[in-house]
C-alpha cells in the first residue's frame, strides 16, 4: 500500500461557518441575518428548523478548540458573522462581537491553531438584504466598511484571510435558482450580485493588506470539472459551456480582469443577457477585482458529467446509481480534485491554494457500544487527500487541506438532516462525539502522511 507524505509545513484543517454553528443570533449585540429572515418562513427549511441554536458555538467554543486540539489540527478556517460586527450593516462596530472574535483568534494561536479567516460565509446582515442586497452597488461600500471594522481589530494577529465563500452560491442559488436565501428567481439579478462579489473582494483587499499587511489574502470558490458524458461533439461543448458559466465567470475576472468572451455569448444565446454588454461592469472595475492574490481557496465536492440539452444548455448526468451518492446526491470521485488542482496551475498564475472545504454527507447513527462508525466518511476524505498528493507530485502549490467539517451543523436549506461532522452533534443535549472518521483524521495529522487505498 502507498503511503503519501506531505510536505514540512503543510496545514491540517477542519472549516466551520458562523451561521451555521454559532447559534446566539439574538446575544451580543448580532443582528439579524439573511439566513435568520430566510429560515422563519415555513417551507424554505427542509426540517422546519432554523439556526438560532445551532451548536451553540457562540457559548461552547473553547471545547470546540479542545476538540481541534484532539484531533491534531494546525489550522481552522471560521468564519466571522457580519451581523455580529454591524447588526445594521452599517455604523460604529459592535464591540462585543469584535471581543468575541479576537477571544477566538487568541485562544486558537495559544492552542498553535492558525485561524484562517473568512470575512463572507453568506450571511449578510438582513438590514442590507431591505436596501437591495447584493445585486446593488451600494453593497459592495458596506463590505469595505465591515473588511476595515474587522481588520482593524484582528490584522495584527491573524496572518490568513479569505474574503468570500462561494460566490457562485450567493449569486445563482440565491438569485437564479431560488435555492438559498432569498430565494429569488431573476438571473440579472444573480449577475450583479456575482459582480457586485467580485468587486467587493477586489475592493477589500486593499483594505486587508494596509490593516494585517503580514497576512495571505485569498478567496474561496467552488470549482466543479466539467466532464462529458459522451464524446460526441455536442457534450465536448457542454462541458466548454459548464466551465464558463461555473468555474471561468469567476476564476477570470479575478486571474486575469476579464469576463470569458465565449461566456458571456453564451449567456446572450440562453437570454441572460440582452447584449455582450455587461450593464454592471463600471469603468475600473475589472483592474479592481483583478488585485493580487496570495492564494485561492478550493471548496472541492466533485465533479460536473454534462451532456448537451435539448435548449443548448448542459444537461446534468448521474454517473453512478443512486446508492453510490452522498447524501446530498453528490457523486464520490476524487481523480476530479487532482485533475482540477492540475487545470488550475496550468491556466492561470496563482502562487498558493488551500483545499478549503473537502467533506461528505452520510447517514451516521451511534452503535450500542456508542461508537459512530462511518467507513464512507473515511474514505471520502482518504482518497480525497491522496489525491491532492498526486496534484502536489505533478506541481501544483498546495499548502493545506481543512476537511468539511468540525461538526454536524445547520446545513442551510436542508436544516439538520445532513451531517458533515467529523464530530457528531446530539441537537438536544449538544454533545459532540468523535466519530470513527474523526479518530482515522487524527492519524493523519500527527503523521502528516495518508495511505493510498485506492484501487
Amino acid at each position: 500500500m502507498a503511503v503519501h507524505r506531505f510536505p514540512e509545513g503543510f496545514l491540517w484543517g477542519v472549516a466551520t461557518s458562523a451561521q451555521q454553528i454559532e447559534g446566539a443570533c439574538d446575544e451580543g449585540g448580532r443582528g439579524e441575518s439573511l439566513w435568520d429572515r430566510y429560515a422563519k418562513t415555513p417551507g424554505n427549511i427542509a426540517d422546519g428548523s432554523n439556526p438560532f441554536t445551532a451548536c451553540d458555538h457562540y457559548h461552547r467554543w473553547r471545547e470546540d478548540i479542545e476538540l481541534m486540539k484532539w484531533l491534531g489540527v494546525n489550522a481552522y478556517r471560521l468564519s466571522i458573522a457580519w451581523p455580529r460586527i454591524l447588526p445594521n450593516g452599517s455604523g460604529a462596530p459592535n464591540e462585543a462581537g469584535l471581543d468575541f472574535y479576537e477571544q477566538l483568534v487568541d485562544e486558537l494561536l495559544a492552542a498553535g491553531i492558525k485561524p484562517f479567516v473568512t470575512l463572507n460565509h453568506w450571511d449578510i446582515p438582513q438590514a442590507l438584504v431591505d436596501a437591495g442586497g447584493w445585486p446593488e452597488r451600494d453593497t459592495v461600500e458596506a463590505f469595505v466598511e465591515y473588511t476595515d471594522a474587522v481588520t482593524r481589530r484582528l490584522g495584527d494577529r491573524v496572518r490568513a484571510w479569505a474574503t468570500h465563500n462561494e460566490p457562485w452560491c450567493i449569486a445563482v442559488q440565491g438569485y437564479e435558482e431560488a435555492g438559498h436565501a432569498p430565494g429569488r428567481k431573476n438571473p440579472m439579478e444573480a449577475l450583479r450580485t456575482a459582480h457586485h462579489l467580485l468587486l467587493s473582494h477586489g475592493r477589500a483587499t486593499s483594505v486587508i493588506r494596509a490593516n494585517a499587511p503580514r497576512s495571505e489574502v485569498g478567496i474561496v470558490l467552488n470549482l466543479a470539472p466539467g466532464w462529458p458524458a459522451s464524446d460526441s461533439p455536442g457534450d465536448a461543448d457542454a462541458v466548454r459551456i459548464h466551465n464558463g458559466l461555473f468555474n471561468r465567470w469567476y476564476l477570470d475576472p479575478l486571474l486575469r480582469g476579464t469576463y470569458p468572451a465565449d461566456a458571456i455569448a453564451d449567456r446572450v444565446c440562453f437570454g441572460q443577457l440582452p447584449s455582450p454588454e455587461l450593464p454592471f461592469v463600471e469603468n475600473g472595475d475589472m483592474e479592481t477585482i483583478n488585485a493580487p492574490l496570495d492564494y485561492l481557496g478550493v471548496n472541492y465536492y466533485g465533479r460536473s458529467v454534462v451532456k448537451a440539452g435539448s435548449d443548448g444548455r448542459p444537461a446534468g448526468v448521474c454517473p453512478v446509481p443512486p446508492e453510490e451518492l452522498t447524501e446530498m446526491g453528490w457523486e464520490v470521485f476524487p481523480e476530479g480534485l487532482t485533475r482540477l488542482l492540475s487545470e488550475l496551475v496550468q491556466d492561470y498564475d496563482i502562487p498558493a491554494i488551500y483545499i478549503t472545504e473537502s467533506g461528505a454527507a452520510f447517514s451516521d447513527t451511534v452503535d450500542d457500544d456508542g461508537r459512530i462508525r462511518d467507513p464512507l466518511r473515511t474514505a471520502f476524505l482518504r482518497d480525497h487527500i491522496a489525491a491532492a498528493s498526486d496534484a502536489i507530485k505533478a506541481g501544483v502549490p498546495l499548502r493545506g487541506y481543512f476537511a468539511w467539517t468540525l461538526m454536524d451543523n445547520f446545513e442551510w436549506q436542508h436544516g439538520y438532516k445532513m451531517r458533515f461532522g467529523l464530530f457528531r452533534v446530539d441537537y438536544d443535549s449538544l454533545k459532540r462525539t468523535p466519530k470513527e472518521s474523526a479518530h482515522w483524521y487524527r492519524g493523519v495529522t500527527a503523521a502528516n502522511a495518508v495511505e493510498d487505498e485506492r484501487r
